[in-house]
């Protein structure tokens, strides 16, 4: 199993939803253990429990030690499956964060689709305009993917 240690460098949460991205592809397990360490809150938050409980159902895999709060995870990754996942963050979580974990397994997917809601342009994370503007043609070469981004009413 490949051991992580998410207090590397600046110690966010950006290793572990890479990790979830490449074990999901590779189907290689692995372990993190001080998940966001160096932040003022440590450990797993909304977004993180989604992205993993999203690449679960994705990809029929399983997790142990993951709950809001949690210093690690170890997470085993199945066979992925095309599907249609609605996740719902619950809070103004960033949508573009979680979508780090979970594109590139898509990636591989005919039909993979995501309805999520959340947040679209939250503090310290990539801004809609700019993951759709930016970030997302860079992957066009690689894969079709549109991102449609719908506003609802706040707070509701």
């Amino acid at each position: 199993m490949i051991e992580i240690d998410g207090e590397y460098a600046e110690g966010g949460g950006s290793i572990l939803r890479t990790a979830l991205a490449l074990s999901t592809v590779t189907r290689k397990p692995f372990r993190a253990i001080n998940v966001r360490k160096n932040r003022k809150e440590p450990g797993l938050k909304s977004q993180h429990m989604h992205a993993i409980k999203a690449l679960q159902e994705l990809c029929g895999g399983t997790a142990t030690g993951g709950v809001i709060g949690s210093p690690m995870i170890e997470f085993f990754p199945g066979e992925c499956k095309s599907k249609h996942l609605v996740i719902d963050v619950g809070t103004a979580g960033s949508v573009t964060l979680l979508l780090q974990s979970l594109l590139l397994p898509a990636m591989f997917l005919p039909r993979a689709r995501f309805t999520i809601k959340g947040g679209t342009d939250v503090l310290w994370s990539p801004q809609s305009d700019y993951f759709c503007s930016v970030f997302l043609p860079h992957l066009a070469s690689n894969a079709k993917i549109e991102y449609r981004l719908v506003k609802g009413r706040r707070g509701g």
